[in-house]
């Protein structure tokens, strides 16, 4: 069918946000109490799927027979990997790492199990737990694919410490433009003031960056799906950003992602960070993190909106696909139920709790001790962005961080090869924003037939 074979081609850009969990039901369901089973795991390098990957062995306890093989990688590498898995019905994974973006599409196209029956009749994993927002986008059609391992935002974090050496404060809601001139102070041959992402993908260097080019008032598209790459706030916003890494940023941005920045603002490499909330947590465990009790939290930048940041989920899917649906879905379940949780904090310590998924996790007396300084903005941020219209003027998709078409994969991967470009310098923001326009407005012509 049509969009199978546009996702196989885009294979390289897609970007897997999020797991679908699936009901027992499934394409080569096998029952995993019938003969012993090896589930392969695709999933993203972050740290809280390292922590999964060390508890498996709880879930293998309980389910004698049952091995959990995971394959970590990179986000864009994942991201090619299972696309192409489940677009073609190669079936290599049983389980896989998906985002919000993707998990109703592929839903939809019949390509990961419907969860709905399974979650609703087992009334010890409590679905109705979920937050909405998060629950909300990944369904479709009143079913849902997927269920979420964490939730986030997007928020600023910054060493207070250095602040303070700076004489610097910073304020709750900031603007860019405080964050840029507090960025230029910090810059120093030691630290740099401020690590933002440039490595080429939409999900790497466009999920902070389209939160910017949306609070200058810009948009991928317009309500009639006409490009808006190079209009003058899209063109403004991100030139805003180059700038911003130029004057102030970290060393070879275009190496940097998540992971990155992370290391390098735990080791004191940076001083401020614009990034995913769910990074907070990992900030403030005492065990693993040098400036755990140091950092502040504040909502993410603005500049002509109220608000910005973006809200996204890592997820867990069972491809129709797999032929151990009955093993995997068991797994899915239990890496995202209540007692998981209750695992990670007294196995790892309470900061490590999967956060941004379900509204318990924000009752349990130990995580609202630990997470003091990080759990109430989470949540905060979560329920202030608006994916329905982020920006200044309405559009026609729900989402933040990109944009609810097949085509925008492969488009947002092009475009942020382009900017980074510009980033290191190859070439200008506006030679590189108007070729962007015209990759933006070939996809934004489907959408008109």
């Amino acid at each position: 069918m049509l969009v199978r074979k546009r996702f196989l081609a885009m294979g390289a850009g897609l970007a897997i946000t999020g797991l679908a969990l699936s009901g027992c039901a499934g394409a080569g369901s096998t029952s995993s109490a019938a003969k012993s089973v090896t589930l392969t795991l695709a999933t993203v390098n972050n740290p809280q799927m390292k922590d999964m990957e060390q508890l498996k062995g709880s879930f293998e306890k309980d389910n004698p027979g049952v091995k959990v093989n995971f394959v970590q990688m990179e986000e864009g590498d994942l991201r090619a990997a299972v696309t192409a898995d489940v677009a073609s019905g190669a079936g290599q994974y049983d389980v896989v790492t998906v985002g919000a973006y993707e998990v109703p599409q592929w839903g939809a196209q019949g390509w990961l199990t419907d969860l709905t029956d399974n979650l609703k009749a087992d009334k010890s994993y409590d679905v109705g737990d979920i937050l909405q927002p998060v629950r909300d986008a990944l369904s479709s059609g009143g079913k849902q694919y997927a269920v979420p391992f964490y939730g986030e935002s997007s928020i600023l974090m910054y060493n207070k410490e250095m602040f303070a050496k700076a004489g610097l404060t910073m304020s709750d809601h900031p603007t860019w433009q405080e964050v840029a001139a507090a960025a230029k102070v910090l810059n120093t041959p030691e630290h740099a003031g401020i690590c933002l992402r440039g490595k080429p993908g939409w999900g790497d260097l466009f999920a902070p960056l389209t939160t910017v080019v949306q609070t200058f008032g810009g948009a991928w598209y317009d309500e009639n799906w006409k490009a808006q790459v190079n209009a003058p706030p899209f063109v403004e916003g991100v030139q805003f950003y180059v700038d911003l890494l130029k004057a102030a940023g970290e060393k070879d941005p275009v190496s940097n992602s998540f992971t990155e920045c992370l290391n390098q603002l735990q080791s004191g490499k940076v001083a401020m960070w614009y990034d995913a909330s769910v990074a907070a947590s990992i900030l403030e465990d005492p065990k693993t993190s040098a400036v755990a009790g140091k950092m502040g939290y504040v909502h993410a930048p603005v500049y002509k909106t109220k608000e910005s940041g973006w809200l996204w989920s890592w997820n867990l899917a069972v491809p129709k696909t797999s032929k151990n649906a009955d093993a995997a879905v068991k797994f899915v379940k239990w890496a995202t139920s209540k007692d998981y949780q209750q695992l990670v904090g007294k196995t790892l310590g309470w900061t490590r709790v999967p956060p941004g998924a379900r509204t318990s996790t924000y009752s349990i007396p130990e995580y609202k001790t630990a997470a003091a300084a990080f759990a109430p903005i989470t949540l905060d941020v979560m329920n202030s962005v608006n994916p329905k219209q982020p920006g200044l003027n309405p559009q026609p998709w729900v989402g933040i961080q990109y944009v609810t078409i097949p085509e925008f994969q492969d488009v947002g991967n092009q475009v942020a090869q382009l900017v980074a470009d510009a980033i290191a310098g190859r070439t200008t923001v506006k030679e590189a924003l108007d070729k962007g326009q015209v990759i933006a407005q070939a996809a934004g012509d489907k959408q008109k037939k």
